[in-house]
């Protein structure tokens, strides 16, 4: 059997969107949150980054050494695309508010790829997340923005799976 590649009406997707809790739309409403939060942190970042910020608030976590402004400054954090990585962090996460709205309420039967491609971003993203907590304790200095958008792309994944999930087991259905 055929992939169909359905694409709702835009009025059936508007209604979807905001009142359906069929299938996984309440995991991707989810999603679409912590993304939204991750993109507060890094617009915060982004701000200190290019100079319209002067500081950073500092939020102290029991048991590490939080330094966001130093990490934030670092070479590292300018080093790629000669632009701030805040940036270049809304930008990825503005991809992942995309994949966890876009399509209808029965997308992992009707348009697979998009999940399938939501759940390789989120683990795209979980890799950056666990290096840059990697390199934060190499260097010794935490940045709490950066930690809380990790844990937010973290918690993400945990919403995916059951649609990654049965998107696969759709497609071997078939």
């Amino acid at each position: 059997m055929a992939i169909t590649q359905e694409k709702p009406k835009p009025e059936v997707l508007s209604e979807q969107l905001r009142q359906s809790s069929e299938e996984f739309l309440p995991q991707r409403r989810g999603i679409a949150a912590l993304s939204l939060l991750a993109m507060s942190s890094l617009g915060l970042i982004t701000l200190f980054q290019t100079g319209i910020m002067k500081h950073l608030p500092e939020v102290p976590l029991p048991g590490l050494h939080m330094d966001s402004e130093k990490v934030n400054s670092s070479s590292d954090a300018y080093g790629m695309f000669e632009v701030p990585d805040g940036i270049i962090g809304l930008g990825s996460y503005t991809a992942t508010l995309g994949l966890a709205v876009m399509g209808g309420e029965d997308r992992s039967r009707k348009q697979p790829w998009i999940p399938l491609v939501l759940a390789a971003k989120l683990g795209f993203d979980t890799y950056q997340a666990i290096k840059l907590i990697q390199a934060q304790r190499q260097g010794k200095a935490f940045c709490f923005w950066c930690l809380l958008t990790a844990g937010a792309t973290f918690a993400s994944v945990s919403l995916a799976i059951p649609e990654t999930f049965a998107t696969i087991r759709h497609l071997f259905e078939r």
